[in-house]
């Protein structure tokens, strides 16, 4: 029995770009993703997500709003439930970025949508989680009691 994945993820915002990562993921070419990983055993979501961001774009942010729960089903028969939030940049730190990170990047919605088209995002949630920043409804923190 497979068991369900639980993750989170962050839009981050600063003016018309959005902050993302490159990762290599086995593939001819690098993907991206917003700052997102795996909810470590004894973490809530949102302790996971900022030590995610942090360890991926080496970015300190405030967490200002909550996406929902988004379940996703991959070809291969995993489940994931990936908390989404939005948060706004702080400060950039001057830390290494995760080993598995290629590059930070702030990124345009235009450049996200053509890298979409190139079959470049790690997954339909990206782009998603970006529209419905853009969009809402966005629900507060106090939603989820860690």
């Amino acid at each position: 029995m497979d068991l369900i994945r639980s993750t989170a993820a962050c839009v981050i915002q600063q003016g018309e770009r959005f902050l993302m990562v490159e990762e290599q993921r086995g593939g001819p070419k690098s993907v991206f993703n917003q700052p997102a990983g795996h909810i470590e055993p004894g973490e809530g979501p949102m302790e996971a997500i900022l030590r995610e961001v942090l360890e991926e774009t080496a970015w300190q942010v405030s967490l200002t709003g909550y996406l929902g729960l988004y379940v996703f089903h991959t070809e291969g028969g995993q489940t994931f439930h990936s908390h989404g939030f939005i948060a706004e940049p702080l400060s950039q730190l001057d830390l290494a970025l995760d080993p598995d990170i290629t590059a930070a990047h702030w990124l345009t919605l235009e450049q996200i949508r053509a890298l979409e088209q190139q079959a470049r995002l790690r997954s339909p949630l990206v782009l998603k989680r970006i529209e419905d920043a853009l969009s809402g409804p966005c629900y507060p923190l106090a939603v989820i009691r860690e």
